[in-house]
């Protein structure tokens, strides 16, 4: 049986846009599955569990980013990840 997939599209909304601490929790939250994760900014796809590669997006405030999921928790990591980056706003003001 395969492995299941789940994708969604989320755009940056907090001003300073993906910087180091919001890609950290990013990368924190997204470590928290077994699931892999890649993140794509147009052709560019990195890492969604790797600090160094998620610094790499350049994701400025209105940027949209794809995050892709594959494995047994791939649609709880996209839902969760969205939130995180949508509606928390990754807890910034």
């Amino acid at each position: 049986m395969g492995q299941s997939v789940f994708e969604t599209e989320v755009e940056i909304k907090n001003t300073d846009g993906l910087h180091m601490r919001p890609a950290m929790q990013f990368v924190d939250t997204a470590s928290t599955f077994e699931s892999d994760i890649t993140v794509s900014n147009g052709p560019t796809s990195v890492d969604g569990k790797s600090i160094m590669e998620m610094s790499m997006l350049a994701a400025t405030c209105g940027t949209k980013l794809k995050i892709k999921a594959e494995g047994d928790d791939a649609e709880q990591a996209v839902k969760e990840l969205k939130i995180l980056v949508e509606e928390k706003l990754f807890d910034e003001e």
